[in-house]
């Protein structure tokens, strides 16, 4: 697979907001070349000025992974130009084919780099936990994607809406964190946060390990959204959504 022409059909897809076949339909591409294209892709976006103030971790949980049938995680950035305010509507229009999720973003005090760095190690670089909805889009068509694909595109990250609420944590209790999800006012999911590799610092762990690979270390002052503990849904202009994490928080999104 070509790198720069990967990245150039992934960007013109998200530019006219028209969503292309995946690349595994007709191409061969290895993890590798797809994280290559993703990287590219940030690299060209922080040249012109946005910058990297987090990560996303996406397929940790069982039910997202059989949502899109594969078998391990992958990552995703997060651009300063993706984070939003509870305050404000986020306008639909700017996506292709977008869906929320609900999650909690680690946020660090510290340097984490891997190799070898531990689930204990990850509260100790944690500052606070807080509520987090992830946007993800797609800039495959109809989400019919492998791994590669979504790997190639950001980890089909798309936006973030954190909640006001900081809460420093302890690893037992990182594992049974309640989540009560509402659209429109109604409950619709329930979940709880060992639904994430059984916990999410282990997700945290698991990125740092895997950017090592990439010669990248998570900083100090970044977050990192540790993945879904529920499935994906789809919006559209006039919803809201609320993730309720008890004493740890609420978040709030709405669409127009």
């Amino acid at each position: 697979m070509d790198i720069q022409q990967g990245a150039q059909l992934l960007r013109l897809a998200e530019m006219n907001k028209q969503p292309i076949a995946p690349f595994t339909s007709s191409t061969d591409i290895s993890v590798d070349d797809a994280y290559r294209i993703q990287l590219l892709q940030i690299q060209e976006k922080t040249e012109a000025g946005a910058e990297i103030v987090g990560m996303k971790i996406g397929l940790t949980s069982k039910v997202m992974q059989d949502m899109f049938k594969v078998t391990t995680p992958d990552f995703g950035h997060i651009l300063n130009t993706m984070v939003y305010v509870e305050e404000e509507p986020v306008k639909v229009s700017q996506f292709l084919q977008p869906k929320v999720e609900f999650e909690l973003a680690f946020f660090l005090k510290s340097d984490l780099q891997g190799p070898n760095v531990s689930e204990q190690d990850v509260i100790e670089a944690t500052e606070a936990i807080a509520p987090a909805i992830e946007i993800i889009d797609s800039r495959i068509e109809n989400w019919q994607f492998q791994f590669q694909d979504t790997v190639a595109d950001n980890g089909s990250s798309a936006g973030a809406v954190i909640g006001q609420m900081r809460t420093a944590v302890d690893l037992q209790a990182l594992k049974t964190i309640e989540l009560v999800a509402k659209r429109n006012g109604e409950v619709f999911d329930k979940g709880v946060s060992s639904a994430v590799m059984g916990n999410p610092a282990k997700a945290v762990a698991w990125l740092a390990n895997m950017l090592s690979d990439y010669d990248i270390t998570l900083k100090a002052g970044q977050f990192i959204l540790a993945g879904a503990i529920t499935a994906a849904v789809p919006f559209e202009a006039g919803d809201t959504f609320e993730a309720d994490f008890g004493t740890y928080g609420t978040v709030r999104v709405a669409f127009s």
